[in-house]
């Protein structure tokens, strides 16, 4: 997983309008800017925002206020695939197999009003795949105060794993 990847496919949220990206490192939660560069090709970008895991409002805030209403396309470039993926910045890894040792990620998706969470898992080649047992469909109409509220649950129970 470099910092442009294919999104994997999710059922019945192809072509999401919005999708958001949580990262879980020792404790803390990365949020990163997602934008879109082509179909189904998103890249992590700045402004990061890192929140504590163990402080619930601020995460609550922290995700609320970083979560788009849909995903800024940016023309992907050459200087773009040449960057080290951008987490590593803050997290101080020397390299994305490094992250990935001691991290856990996660995708928000949402079309037309429906809300889904995809976990990840490695797979044994080393990148992450989509996870089938960790997918969170919610039901049509459900707030985005809701998504965050069982996004945030999920980071907790990970952690406590």
């Amino acid at each position: 997983d470099r910092q442009r990847s294919a999104t994997p496919a999710v059922a019945k949220l192809r072509c999401p309008e919005m999708l958001y990206k949580c990262y879980l490192k020792k404790g803390l939660v990365y949020l990163p800017t997602v934008v879109k560069q082509g179909t189904a090709l998103y890249m992590n970008t700045e402004p990061v925002t890192i929140a504590r895991l163990d402080d619930t409002e601020g995460l609550q805030r922290a995700m609320r206020d970083t979560i788009p209403k849909e995903n800024k396309f940016v023309a992907p470039s050459i200087e773009d695939a040449q960057k080290p993926p951008i987490l590593l910045k803050y997290t101080g890894d020397k390299n994305w197999s490094a992250f990935k040792r001691s991290a856990s990620t996660w995708s928000i998706y949402e079309k037309d009003g429906n809300y889904q969470i995809e976990g990840y898992r490695t797979n044994r080649k080393g990148y992450w795949e989509e996870d089938p047992e960790q997918i969170t469909k919610f039901p049509p109409g459900t707030s985005v105060d809701d998504v965050i509220d069982r996004m945030i649950g999920i980071l907790q129970d990970a952690d406590r794993q």
